[in-house]
C-alpha cells in the first residue's frame, strides 16, 4: 500500500511539473477599429437660385470636405427645366421647387437618394415629408419655402393713399393704374397664372383650358397698369425706390426691406399674404442622374441638414424653413414675418402648385407667349 501510495505522488509531482511548463495560449487581441471612411472631396457644381445660400454656409462646407462649390444660378423652374431638357449636363445639386422636381423624376432625370448617407433627415418636419410626388422621400429633400406674395414700399404708397389688401392692387385696372408704371410681377407663368387664378376665385391648380384662357385675358387687362415682368432684379428696384409694389417671393420682399434698411432709406418694404390666397413654393435638394460627384452631393445635402446650416440661409433671406432643428437658431426677428411663418388660419389660404399635364403646359407656354407679345 505505501508502495502505491508513493509512486500515485510520483506520478502527481510529474504531471504537476509538467503543466508548471506548460505555455497558456494569449487570448486574441480585440479586432483593430475599422478606419473612417474618407470624406469625399472634390467640386461640387450647385445649380441654384440666385442668392439661395449664405456664403459663410458655402465657406464651411469648402473646408471641411476640402471642396470647391461652382455656383450657376436660374431664376425660373422653366429655366431650369428647358435648360436639362436642351441636354445641360454637369449639375451635381439642383434646388428646384416641387411641381418641377415632379417632372424631373417622371422623365428620369434624378439620381435616387442613399439615405444611409443623409443622417440629418431626421431634422425635418414631417409636414414637408412623404410628398405625393416622391413617397418616401426616395430623390428629394425640402431645403426652404416661399411665399408668393406683394411687396410694396409703405411710405409712398401711404403719400398715394393706397391700401394693398388683396390682389385687386395688381389686376384690377381701376386700381392698379393708380401706380401705373410703378408696378412689376414676376416674369413667371407658374406664378402670374396662379396670381390671377387666386384673384379670380379659381382653384390655382384647375386643369381647366377656359380657366387658364380667363386668366390671361385677366393679365392682359392689368398688364398696361404694370411696368415689367421682372424676376431678375426688382429686389433693387424696390429698395431703391424706382417700383412701388411688387408680386414677388417673400424672402426676396425680405431682403428688399434689409436692402432698403442699409441704404438708409426713407421707406420699408412691406409684405401682405393676399386676402384671396397665395402659393408656398417648396424647393427641394435633388441630386442629378449625371451628376459628377454624387459622393460629394450626399454629403452636401446631409451638411445642409444640419439645424444651424438651414438656419443660416433663413437668417439671411428670410425663407421658410423645413427644418425642425434649424428654428431654434432662426432670429425672432424672421421667425415674427407673417408671410414667411404664417398663422395657423393665413396658411389654410396657402396652396402648393401640383404637376400640369404635358398638353395644358404647351397651352399654358402659347397664352404666356401671346401675353408677353402684345
Amino acid at each position: 500500500m505505501k508502495t502505491l501510495k508513493l509512486a500515485l505522488l510520483a506520478l502527481t509531482t510529474v504531471a504537476a511539473l509538467v503543466g508548471c511548463g506548460k505555455k497558456e495560449t494569449p487570448p486574441p487581441p480585440p479586432p483593430a477599429a475599422a478606419p473612417a471612411p474618407a470624406k469625399p472631396t472634390g467640386t461640387l457644381n450647385l445649380y441654384n437660385w440666385n442668392n439661395y445660400i449664405a456664403p459663410e454656409t458655402v465657406e464651411r462646407f469648402e473646408k471641411e470636405f476640402n471642396a470647391k462649390v461652382v455656383q450657376t444660378f436660374y431664376s425660373d423652374n422653366d429655366e431650369l427645366l428647358a435648360k436639362l431638357a436642351a441636354g445641360a449636363t454637369g449639375y451635381d445639386i439642383l434646388v428646384p421647387t416641387s411641381n418641377a422636381v415632379e417632372v424631373l423624376i417622371r422623365k428620369g432625370d434624378l439620381l435616387a437618394l442613399d439615405h444611409a448617407k443623409l443622417p440629418n433627415m431626421k431634422n425635418l418636419k414631417p409636414e414637408f415629408m412623404n410628398t405625393s410626388f416622391d413617397p418616401g422621400n426616395k430623390f428629394s429633400v425640402p431645403y426652404a419655402y416661399s411665399t408668393t406674395v406683394l411687396g410694396y414700399n409703405g411710405t409712398q404708397l401711404k403719400k398715394a393713399g393706397f391700401e394693398v389688401k388683396g390682389l385687386e392692387a395688381i389686376f384690377d385696372p381701376t386700381v392698379a393704374c393708380k401706380l401705373k408704371n410703378r408696378i412689376t410681377v414676376l416674369d413667371s407663368p407658374d406664378e402670374v397664372f396662379s396670381a390671377a387664378f387666386f384673384y379670380l376665385g379659381i382653384d390655382p391648380n384647375t386643369q381647366s383650358v377656359d380657366d387658364y384662357k380667363k386668366a390671361a385675358e385677366a393679365i392682359k387687362k392689368a398688364k398696361r397698369c404694370w411696368a415689367a415682368f421682372n424676376s431678375s432684379s426688382y429686389i433693387k428696384e424696390l429698395s431703391s425706390g424706382n417700383i412701388w409694389l411688387a408680386l414677388g417671393y417673400s424672402n426676396d420682399f425680405f431682403q428688399a426691406n434689409l436692402e432698403a434698411a442699409a441704404a438708409k432709406q426713407d421707406f420699408r418694404i412691406v409684405t401682405v399674404i393676399p386676402s384671396q390666397g397665395a402659393v408656398m413654393s417648396v424647393d427641394n435638394m435633388v441630386i442629378h442622374k449625371g451628376a459628377p460627384n454624387p459622393e460629394l452631393a450626399h454629403a452636401f445635402i446631409n451638411f445642409m441638414l444640419d439645424g444651424k446650416n438651414a438656419a443660416e440661409l433663413s437668417n439671411l433671406i428670410g425663407s421658410g424653413s423645413a427644418n425642425a432643428a434649424a428654428m431654434e437658431f432662426i432670429k425672432p426677428e424672421v421667425k415674427a414675418q407673417a408671410a414667411v411663418f404664417p398663422d395657423a388660419e393665413t396658411a389654410k389660404k396657402l396652396r402648393q402648385l401640383k404637376l400640369l399635364p404635358s398638353e395644358l403646359r404647351q397651352e399654358r407656354g402659347r397664352l404666356w407667349t401671346e401675353i408677353k407679345a402684345k
